[in-house]
């Protein structure tokens, strides 16, 4: 094995490893921080791969804007920070064995289409002018619907967040025949 394939290997284990502390951590801000190491080591693999322009789009939109706008809703819709145990459905071991065996049948379906394929590594493969235009060619449409997906989830998280906004029940302040302000109560004419 070479520098870089061993370089790779550990970013790898490291992304793998803070992946699955993601899913099983009890405490959401921590499975956030160990997205964003999972995300980083991701970021390393790419550089190893001579793939800098990607290797710094991940870190700028992935680690910086998509960690920070889970941070957000975690925030804005009172989430609880601390460990949580009504968020366990007590389906652990299924969702462990299903997990397991999905990676065994792709470890299995790559090993055996792979198994003797090697692609050196060349510098600018990753290279702004070829990802440009691969994204804005043939990526584009679904670049834009991921885009407005997350700016609905943004939406829906302050929505959620925000207890003035909704329906107006009788007996609130400024419900039409309330006393209170901007209704007409007993004593207007």
């Amino acid at each position: 094995m070479s520098g870089q394939e061993i370089v790779f290997t550990l970013l790898g284990i490291v992304a793998v490893g803070s992946g699955l502390l993601v899913v099983t951590t009890r405490q959401l801000v921590h499975a956030a921080l160990w997205l964003v190491v999972s995300f980083g080591a991701l970021a390393g693999g790419y550089l190893v791969l001579t793939a800098e322009f990607v290797a710094w789009v991940q870190v700028l939109i992935y680690v910086g804007a998509i960690v920070v706008l889970l941070l957000f809703g975690i925030m804005l819709t009172r989430a609880p920070i601390g460990q949580s145990m009504d968020l366990d459905s007590g389906n652990r071991w299924i969702a462990a064995g299903v997990a397991v065996a999905t990676a065994a049948v792709l470890v299995t379906v790559l090993v055996m289409g792979f198994r003797d394929a090697h692609t050196p590594l060349k510098p600018g493969g990753g290279s702004a002018e070829e990802l440009g235009a691969s994204v804005f060619r043939t990526w584009v449409l679904p670049f834009e619907v991921l885009s407005v997906l997350l700016l609905a989830s943004l939406v829906g998280a302050i929505v959620l967040s925000r207890s003035d906004i909704g329906p107006r029940l009788p007996g609130r302040a400024g419900h039409p025949g309330h006393p209170g302000r901007g209704g007409r109560g007993e004593g207007d004419g």
